[in-house]
């Protein structure tokens, strides 16, 4: 690990004097060193202010101990602009406040670390939105759109971040406060004359800008003033069209350089954004597909004549890639044959039979012109689901099998529109000399296409050719006077191209720029000037010698356990919040930290697997710390673009750290759970008071560090075994199928009501249930990290069930983690004999949620079993039924009685997953993720509500944090039975 070239007591000495965080231990200056870009650079510390006077401080130590300063927001940068080895300048947890609203002009006051859906979320009600929308828009901030000068899909009818932005207040390089607004040309010379910074920095513009030559420099070496994405170098020439140098109407505003200059000028502390109406709600998206490239580019053109809200494209590569994924798949519904391109074409208008009239219309002219052979319309209910399909395009490629990856480095080029087909199909001849098929995907209405080569980074060859591509494509760019950055900006990976495409004079006047903002360079070095050449300090080290580790779960179709943390790209989906739905991360809506984020846990795997010099490369503290909060709620598994399966990678961790420090008692303790609760129920009666009583569960908790909050379940007086054996009486009728139940360990034990209901229900719609006795389903073992002995239980459980469980008589199970551990765990699991029986196995284990509402669907059970008294149920899903299986079945059966009436709480994970939620250290962090959505939810309910779980977990932490009780769906169901 590289040492730290700040005195460590000048760093603790900051600290000191800080309101909020500085951290320089080695797991948080790993935490930050990389991006979303494949750049890699260690940086000496990472502040967290909580004031403006936190900044300020922060300058001063930069100044005086000739270091820098590197802003950071999400961190999801894809030219590695906020990568570096100054201080990292986290302002994502703490300026995060949304100032001032004014309705009526349309104008809000943000600081930087408001996230863009947060803030519409805020709007929403009054009308008005913030437009530019980037596909990271659930987790990207203010400031990094500002930063950046971000477009996103909707640029061709609202512009980019750089229209947006009317003032900004900043922090300069000697630590005084600015204000940039709009300036007449009084006001402008008023700023002339002040004294210190902030005036010479008007003085050295003027003067620059007034020049005959260098205006002239300006208008001929810039982009093409047509292509509104256009972002290279900073922004002369947004500024040498107002009205201080030119008859226009427009105000000089130094908003204007400030936007996209990639925080290398000033620090940002507050942003005014102009806003816009919500735009009109009915809408559809045209799919145009297409077997060629250039059909769809020639498409483009006749779509932008429509006006459209949005015009995309998607590549057979990256709707491929969604092939693989458990959540995007879902969203493939719209796709037709095996297209090359599909071109989605969003129209809005004031009805939704003028939108689709409007579609037609379009659609016709695509067929006039014999462009494309499907033209499928996707309704406004169902346009969601196709632009995550969309957004997730970044994650998605991390898809791509092996080593070699879609590169971000020609992915921000733009030109005018009437160049596009032409340009692209001199790209891709250029791309032909190079032997590369590349990936076309984005914004192609504006112009701009997302163009990555795939290439391996971990070979010298590849590197030298990730330079000679870039190069090639940034003189093509040049011919058709495009832009070589349309909104991602220039960074590290475009920077050394940017005197090529504005020409020298105005690459010096850049330089000057950036000498006169920031003379000691403390602000964001080595980006849009003077940067370090594009090919090194990448992540992976040329020709790097990579281990192999022996995995107890098999990672061998991505290459092992390094390469399935490798996996993460770093594109922060995992820092999405509660308001965009889904589950992950749980943790990091919680805490909002970086480290507890997942894409932290697989950096910091990554890089330890491939630095450690240790025998066990495992056992490193700061792995252990980085996982330590991950809830293995799988959230992760389906909703990361790039499959990133930390659950599995934290159990197997798990394994490896005990092989050199033991295993733990409490976690021995849980893992063999079903053990001690076999044994209870022996004496169930006394088992539960040694659980209740204040003397004995005291002791219990303290010795296994359980939190006091937390309480314990407790065992039923019968196990579902027992009942079923001797209790339980088939119905006296023929049935229609047979099935198995799954009596998995909590219900055994613990829920056997529900077991009980469960199989009487399922006996009463017509269903023979058989139960067999089998082994225990290892979710505990494997949730704690004892995989041999969850890998014994996985290997006994198929080789029994192989034989009896098929289509037509499948494996039902109440639980979600035990029951779907068939379908996750388990094909990875068992030895290589097994793997196979593993797989054929897996599709027939079924939760009974997803059994009943196929047979509902099927028509074979229908309402008129039912009571039509009106209920109103309250429904949350589990975290492994959300990412392996489907709510909406949950919700099928609960909705089956006529007058059951179900909505679902739009919550992630519920805090507890399994045993993390009764760990004493863990508590905190359970109760917040249960405060996110979960709880709110629960309490604002009436008391006639039933509240429904599917989870034994859930169904605990909904106890102990609202002291309402839930019911199993199946509970609901038997209930209401006629």
């Amino acid at each position: 690990m590289d040492a730290l070239k700040i005195p460590a007591t000048a760093l603790a000495a900051l600290s000191e004097q800080l309101t909020g965080q500085l951290h320089f231990d080695q797991l948080q200056r790993v935490l930050y060193a990389t991006d979303a870009s494949v750049y890699r650079a260690l940086p000496q510390a990472i502040a967290l202010p909580v004031t403006v006077e936190d900044l300020a401080l922060l300058i001063q130590f930069a100044n005086i101990h000739n270091t820098s300063l590197i802003p950071r927001a999400a961190g999801t940068s894809l030219a590695g602009q906020c990568v570096g080895e100054g201080i990292v300048v986290d302002i994502s947890k703490h300026f995060t406040k949304i100032i001032e609203l004014n309705v009526e002009e349309r104008w809000v006051r943000v600081q930087p670390g408001v996230v863009r859906d947060e803030l519409n979320a805020f709007l929403q009600p009054h009308g008005l939105f913030f437009s530019p929308i980037t596909s990271t828009a659930n987790r990207a901030m203010i400031g990094g759109m500002v930063g950046n000068n971000s477009s996103g899909t909707t640029s061709i009818e609202y512009g980019t971040t750089r229209d947006k932005v009317i003032e900004m207040e900043v922090l300069l390089a000697d630590g005084t406060k600015a204000s940039f607004g709009a300036l007449s040309p009084d006001g402008l010379a008023q700023k002339c004359a002040l004294p210190g910074l902030e005036g010479e920095l008007y003085r050295q513009v003027t003067k620059a800008l007034k020049d005959k030559e260098q205006q002239a420099e300006i208008r001929e070496q810039f982009p093409k003033p047509s292509i509104h994405r256009r972002n290279t170098g900073y922004a002369l020439d947004a500024l040498l069209e107002t009205s201080a140098f030119t008859n226009s109407d427009t105000p000089f505003n130094f908003c204007k350089l400030l936007c996209g200059s990639e925080g290398t000028l000033a620090f940002t502390t507050e942003i005014k954004l102009q806003l816009d109406p919500l735009p009109l709600p009915d809408h559809v998206v045209v799919a145009a597909h297409f077997s060629e490239l250039d059909q769809s580019m020639r498409a483009t053109q006749i779509a932008m004549r429509h006006q459209p809200s949005a015009c995309e494209l998607m590549d057979k590569i990256i709707l491929d890639c969604t092939k693989e994924n458990i959540e995007y798949r879902k969203h493939r519904f719209f796709i037709e044959g095996d297209p090359v391109t599909v071109l989605m074409v969003e129209l809005r208008a004031s009805s939704a039979e003028a939108a689709q009239a409007e579609a037609n219309l379009l659609i016709e002219e695509f067929k006039a012109q014999r462009l494309g052979y499907a033209y499928p319309i996707i309704p406004a209910a169902q346009t969601k689901a196709v632009w995550s399909l969309r957004s997730a395009g970044l994650g998605l490629l991390a898809n791509i099998p092996g080593d070699a990856k879609a590169v971000a480095c020609i992915e921000d080029t733009a030109v005018d529109l009437d160049d596009l087909p032409a340009y692209i199909r001199e790209f891709s001849e250029l791309m032909e000399g190079f032997d590369q098929q590349p990936v076309y995907y984005a914004h192609a209405g504006a112009g701009e296409l997302h163009l990555r080569p795939i290439l391996d980074l971990k070979k010298e060859v590849d590197v030298n050719r990730f330079y000679d591509i870039s190069l090639a494509t940034a003189k093509l760019v040049k011919k058709y006077r495009g832009s070589l950055s349309g909104e991602h900006g220039d960074g590290r990976v475009r920077a050394a191209f940017i005197p090529l495409m504005v020409g020298e004079k105005n690459y010096a006047l850049f330089r000057e720029i950036k000498q006169t903002w920031d003379p000691k360079g403390i602000f964001n070095p080595g980006k849009i000037v003077d940067a370090p050449p594009m090919n090194s300090s990448l992540r992976y080290a040329p020709e790097q010698k990579d281990r192999s580790y022996p995995t107890v779960l098999d990672f061998s179709d991505v290459g092992g356990i390094l390469r399935a943390a490798e996996k993460c790209n770093g594109s922060g989906d995992c820092r999405k919040l509660p308001l965009s739905g889904g589950t992950m991360c749980p943790s990091y809506q919680a805490t909002r930290n970086e480290k507890d984020t997942t894409r932290a846990r697989a950096n910091t795997l990554r890089e330890f697997l491939t630095k450690s010099e240790q025998k066990n490369a495992f056992d490193h503290q700061e792995i252990k710390e980085v996982m330590d909060l991950c809830l293995s709620c799988k959230g992760c598994t389906s909703e990361c673009p790039s499959n990133v399966d930390m659950a599995g990678l934290k159990a197997e961790f798990l394994h490896q750290y005990y092989q050199s420090n033991g295993i733990p008692l409490r976690a021995r303790a849980f893992a063999y759970i079903n053990t001690f609760n076999r044994i209870g129920s022996l004496w169930p009666g006394l088992y539960n008071l040694l659980l209740t009583s204040p003397l004995t569960a005291g002791l219990s908790k303290k010795v296994l560090q359980v939190a006091p909050q937390r309480t314990l379940p407790g065992i039923h007086s019968q196990s579902l075994r027992t009942w079923f054996k001797k209790t339980f009486q088939p119905q006296a009728k023929n049935y229609h199928q047979k099935v198995y139940f799954f009596c998995d360990e909590f219900t055994n034990y613990n829920d056997t009501p529900i077991g009980q209901k469960a199989i009487l229900l399922l006996d009463q719609l017509g269903y023979e249930v058989l139960l067999v006795d089998h082994p225990e389903s290892g979710r505990a073992a494997i949730s704690k990290g004892l995989l041999p002995r969850a890998k014994g239980l996985a290997e006994a459980n198929v080789r029994l069930f192989s034989d009896l469980i098929s289509e037509d008589t499948p494996l039902l199970g109440l639980e979600p983690s035990a029951i779907l551990s068939f379908r996750d765990e388990y094909p990875r699991m068992v030895g290589e004999p097994l793997r196979k029986s593993a797989k054929l196995l897996a599709p027939h284990c079924l939760l009974i949620d997803e059994f009943l509402a196929s047979e509902i669907r099927a028509g074979h059970i229908t309402s008129e079993a039912f009571v039509r008294e009106e209920k109103h149920i309250l429904l949350h899903g589990h975290c492994h039924q959300k990412s392996l299986s489907k709510v909406e079945d949950s919700v099928w059966l609960l909705s089956l009685p006529e007058n059951y009436n179900v909505e679902v709480i739009p919550s992630g994970c519920c805090g507890m997953a399994g045993s993390f939620g009764y760990e004493a250290e863990h508590y905190e962090v359970s109760q917040q993720v249960g405060e996110l959505v979960l709880f709110p939810a629960v309490r604002k309910a009436s008391i006639a509500t039933i509240i429904a779980a599917t989870g034994t977990s859930c169904r605990h932490q909904i106890a102990d944090g609202t002291q309402r009780q839930a019911m199993h769906p199946v509970e609901v169901l038997y209930e209401g039975l006629l």
